[in-house]
């Protein structure tokens, strides 16, 4: 099951997210080289990894096999502050029911294609309980056919760029129970996500932090 943590109930998941800070280490640095993120304790933790980041996460017997981050919009984010450029065309979105969605991961002994579906199906079901109507993200381009195939409705906010040597676009994802369809579909699952304790509320919280940046702006 991929489960939610959040800062409602992230104190029943403490041990898991600094284990699952060790695999992004391990799996963005080590193995993929993005030698900027590269830290000396071996956790890849970044700005963006505070209270309002949501992390959906594959645990299996206690060990973290997959993930990704949810981060609302109505706060500066990774797109806006380091990608600004690659969504020069329709900008960065800053809404409510828009969340980032980045670092996605998936443990090599996991990567069969099937446990690719199931957190994308995660993302997708989670968000459509949350009454979240879009994600955006920062991707290599190579994602985009493997999003199309099933069924994940993709706007470009902008021109693709090269970014660590890799073609790279900016790029919102629309949230609809069609596109989960057809992923449970492939996955033979009709539930993925696993909310233990407290649940978070997106929609106020992003309300939250949009008033909060705005009484910082004033």
């Amino acid at each position: 099951m991929i489960h939610v943590i959040s800062a409602v109930n992230r104190h029943l998941y403490e041990g898991v997210l600094e284990q699952h800070f060790r695999v992004r280490h391990e799996i963005f640095v080590e193995e993929r080289k993005w030698e900027a993120l590269r830290k000396p304790d071996g956790r890849e933790i970044d700005t963006y990894d505070n209270e309002d980041a949501v992390y959906l996460l594959a645990l299996e017997n206690g060990r973290v096999l997959g993930g990704s981050r949810l981060y609302p919009t109505t706060k500066p984010t990774m797109m806006s502050q380091v990608f600004p450029h690659l969504a020069a065309v329709r900008g960065c979105p800053s809404d409510p029911l828009v969340w980032e969605w980045s670092r996605f991961f998936v443990s090599r002994e996991r990567r069969d294609g099937v446990f690719n579906l199931q957190l994308m199906a995660a993302a997708q079901e989670f968000c459509l309980d949350q009454g979240i109507e879009r994600l955006c993200l920062v991707m290599e381009t190579w994602w985009l056919p493997r999003f199309h195939d099933i069924g994940f409705v993709v706007t470009p906010l902008g021109l693709p760029a090269l970014v660590e040597n890799s073609w790279t676009m900016a790029a919102t994802i629309d949230i609809r129970q069609e596109s989960l369809d057809i992923v449970r579909d492939r996955i033979g699952m009709t539930s993925v996500v696993r909310q233990d304790g407290p649940r978070i509320d997106c929609i106020a919280r992003a309300n939250l932090c949009g008033l909060a940046a705005q009484r910082k702006s004033a």
